[in-house]
Order: structure tokens, then sequence, then C-alpha cells
């Protein structure tokens, strides 16, 4: 009998990395929906118009986040600009779609030309790896911080999925996440708190909307857009894939995703960058225990937003069935080994602790000015505290 030989990619994966895609998946479309919603309904914008976003932005981040991972063998998770939904809530009213459509463009065209021309490669390439470490155990801590609240609302729902994880991680590590999500999941049955009868299946259809630009949109959405999307997304997004030890080169990933956010402007899509928070889901260990493995983590969360996009309509019913303390435990839990591994990194160079412990602090705080989040702010309080303290002293 001649040896059947799989694929590479499904060689190389694991129960683990197939679980890691889905909670990378399940914790980027959690609070981001939810604001893509707001943000729609603020600007008057139909049903068809907010599914045929919701589909833009998960075709772009699927064919993206496969497509960088299989080229470059490592976990490229692309996801939407959470921030730069949250900043579309009070923008999108004040303009027509139309010309929203067209600040789109012009955002995406600005991040593309900075990937072009080489310039977030040398940006990145002065980037202390201490600071890069301390940015993502911040923005990590934050999120996963919430599981604590969570445990106000639900506390044998958060205790059972926590003391399972704690449970397998001695004896599978490897299952612990998965182990914490089955007993969540569960348990959630079983205490009534899960109801699919109102989750319908629908498929979404896209819609096209021809671009329009103003100089007003232009200045109050793409400008603004264009910041939050390096500062918030692109910078923490590089920042982790360099402290788990992905060397990939910055500009190609931004061109990448600059593009695709050309395309699908017109349908929808305010933009797709590089993930942060997701990422770190597939670049840990709980992904897979070999790091040159865990490139299949973030193709499985490729998978599954390519169906979330065909089924746009139906994950907005699915997410609204679910209880937010399972939602929240589930992305917590998953998180924990990126802050230990983030924090060790952070902390190791005695000259640049007091820099990364503040950039740590800043972006664990989540303080946001002129909506701009707090990544960008922590590793600026970062790069000053490194300059003050030990400029002009010797090696």
């Amino acid at each position: 009998m001649p040896r059947i030989r799989l694929p590479r990619f499904l060689a190389d994966s694991s129960v683990a990395a197939l679980v890691a895609g889905f909670i990378a998946m399940l914790t980027g479309h959690t609070s981001g929906l939810v604001l893509i919603f707001q943000a729609g309904q603020a600007a008057g914008l139909d049903s068809g118009l907010i599914t045929s976003w919701i589909w833009a932005l998960s075709l772009g981040m699927a064919v993206c986040t496969i497509g960088l991972s299989l080229h470059y063998r490592a976990p490229i998770v692309v996801a939407w600009s959470t921030p730069g939904a949250a900043l579309l809530i009070s923008s999108l009213p004040g303009v027509s779609f139309n010309e929203a459509i067209g600040a789109y463009l012009v955002c995406a065209l600005l991040l593309t030309l900075v990937g072009l021309t080489g310039s977030f490669e040398r940006l990145m390439r002065h980037l202390p790896a201490s600071l890069a470490s301390a940015l993502l155990a911040g923005i990590l801590f934050r999120i996963a911080s919430a599981i604590f609240p969570a445990a106000q609302q639900q506390l044998p729902l958060v205790l059972a999925m926590l003391f399972s994880y704690l449970l397998l991680k001695r004896w599978q590590p490897r299952y612990a996440v998965l182990a914490a999500l089955l007993v969540g999941s569960l348990l959630t049955y079983n205490l009534g708190l899960l109801d699919l009868s109102s989750v319908p299946l629908s498929l979404a259809l896209p819609q096209w909307t021809t671009p329009s630009f103003t100089l007003n949109a232009i200045i109050s959405i793409g400008l603004p857009l264009f910041v939050v999307a390096m500062a918030s997304q692109n910078i923490p997004g590089l920042a982790v894939l360099r402290a788990d030890g992905y060397n990939v080169p910055a500009s190609p990933l931004l061109s990448v995703t600059g593009s695709a956010s050309l395309l699908l402007a017109p349908f929808g899509a305010h933009g797709v960058n590089l993930a942060a928070i997701t990422a770190a889901i597939c670049t840990g260990s709980h992904a897979h225990e070999d790091p040159r493995k865990r490139y299949t983590a973030a193709i499985w969360c490729g998978v599954f937003y390519a169906l979330a996009g065909v089924f746009g309509a139906s994950l907005v019913a699915l997410f609204a069935a679910l209880p937010t303390a399972l939602l929240l435990s589930v992305a917590a839990i998953a998180l924990l080994g990126s802050i230990g591994n983030g924090l060790s990194a952070a902390l190791h160079n005695p000259r640049e602790r007091e820099a990364a412990l503040l950039t740590f602090m800043v972006c664990a705080s989540g303080i946001s000015f002129y909506g701009i989040g707090s990544a960008f702010w922590g590793l600026l309080a970062g790069l000053l505290t490194l300059l003050i303290v030990n400029a002009g002293r010797d090696n």
C-alpha cells in the first residue's frame, strides 16, 4: 500500500493548535463586533451594510492570516482595528457612508506606503526587546484581568474553568486550555445560560459602496484611523511576534494588510492590521509545544475567520447567546503563558527595568488620549524613561 502523506500544515498541526486558533478568533470578534454594530447603528446603516462590513473584514483577515502564516511559517495573525471601530462610533455620524469609504481608502493607502517604503522596518529595528515584551505583557494583562470581575458575576463557572485548566496544566499541559473551554461550555449549558434557539443560520452578502473623497472625512476619519492602526495595532502586533522569537520582516506584513484594506474598503471594511492580543494566543506555548509549528494555530484562526465572515449574521447572534463570563475566562486563561513570558523578558535587563515596568503599567492601565490607545502611550513612556535614565551612561 502506498503511504498517504498529509499536507505539511495538517501534519504539523495538533488539537491544541486548532483550539488556540478558535480561541483567537473568538477573542478577536467578541468586543469588536459590538463596536462595529454600535458604529453602524450610530451612522444609520441598515443590517445589510453592517453584515457586509463584517464579511469584508473577516475575509481580509482570513486571507492575510493564512497567506502570511504559510509564507513565513510563523503565527502571523491579522485582525481588524478594534480601537478604530471605537473611533468610528463618534466619527461616522458626521459624514455620509460614501465619504467614510473614501477616508478608509486614504488610510489604507497610507499604511501600504509605509510598508512599501520600509519605514516600518526601520522603526521596529530600533525598538528595545525589553519594551516590546513589556508592551505585550501590559496589553494582555488588561485583557486577562477581566476574569476577576467576571468571577463576581459567575463564580462557579469561572472557578470550574480555572481549576480544570490548572489540573490539566500539571498532567497534560497542551490540553489545558481545551479542558477549560469544554468545562466552561458544559457548565454553561447545564446552568441554563446558553440558548441557541434564536441563532439563525444565514449567509452574509457583500454590498458595494462607491467611495467619495472629502477633506472633512479624510481629516476626521482617515488620518485618525491611520494613527490608531499604527500605534494600537501594527506596532504592538509586530512586538508580539518579535517578543516570542519570530523575526519576520516588518514592511511586507504592512504592505499586504494595507493592500487588502484597499481592496475591501468599498465593501465596508475600515481596515485590517497586525493583531496583538489574538496573535499572542497563537504564538504562546499553548498553541503548540514546538515553536516552529505554531504557525498552524494562526492558520486555523484564519479558517475560523473565513467561516465567521460567511456566516456573519449567525455569528453575531451566537456571540450574543454566550455568557460574557465564558468568553472573558477562556481568553484570560489562554493568555496566562504569554503574560508570564513577556514579564520575564521585560524585566531581565536591570538597566532597562524601570522603562519596561513603566511601559507595562501604562499599557495595562488602558488609558486613551486623542483616540489613541494605551499601547502607544506605554511605548512612549518607556522610550522617554530609557532616554532620561540611560542617556550618556557607559554601556
